[in-house]
């Protein structure tokens, strides 16, 4: 899996420095995770912006097709996620597959499908190894600021395949992992 990551990444890099106005760059930023409640996840992070907070960091292309814009992304992600018996870590790779369009000036809007490939998940001092699924799917949909040194952007992610993990081996105990968080991050072209 590993190998087929870093080919994607170089085609990725490779295409999006080939296209006319496109490139390629890195990209980071801050993740706020909502546990599956946006409405109690946005008023979280206004009361306390430390709590759920995680990090992602990797590289971006951008392919102009004229009206459109591809930007597809290789990002290493690192999520926390609060619960009263626990802190759910998890850190995956994401592939965020975006469309977008240039709507005035240096704002752009855009969305598209995300693929995730759970690395590890951690409860507390416990690797959960029994995920349903290490391979899952959700979707990003965004607004950005696009200058030529630099691009900020605020995201919405979902998670769309259920994913949970056993803790104990006790059916009752059962986390879902799908990510629903809100996505700040920074974009540096080369």
């Amino acid at each position: 899996m590993k190998k087929v990551m870093c080919v994607i990444l170089l085609a990725m890099c490779v295409t999006g420095y080939a296209q006319k106005g496109g490139g390629f760059g890195v990209t980071g930023g801050l993740n706020y995770g909502s546990n599956g409640d946006f409405e109690n996840g946005a008023q979280a992070i206004i009361e306390d912006p430390s709590k759920n907070v995680g990090f992602h960091i990797g590289f971006f292309g951008k392919i102009d097709l004229g009206l459109l814009y591809l930007r597809p992304e290789a990002v290493y992600t690192r999520t926390k996620s609060e619960y009263r018996s626990g802190d759910l870590s998890v850190s995956k790779l994401d592939v965020p597959l975006l469309v977008g369009i240039d709507v005035l000036g240096p704002i752009t809007v855009f969305a598209g499908p995300s693929l995730q490939y759970i690395l590890k998940n951690e409860f507390e001092d416990f690797d959960l190894e029994t995920a349903e699924n290490d391979f899952t799917v959700g979707a990003q949909l965004g607004v950005g600021l696009n200058f030529e040194s630099f691009g900020i952007d605020v995201r919405y992610e979902r998670g769309l395949s259920e994913n949970e993990v056993d803790f104990s081996n006790i059916p009752t105990n059962r986390i879902d992992t799908r990510p629903e968080q809100i996505i700040l991050g920074l974009s540096v072209p080369f």
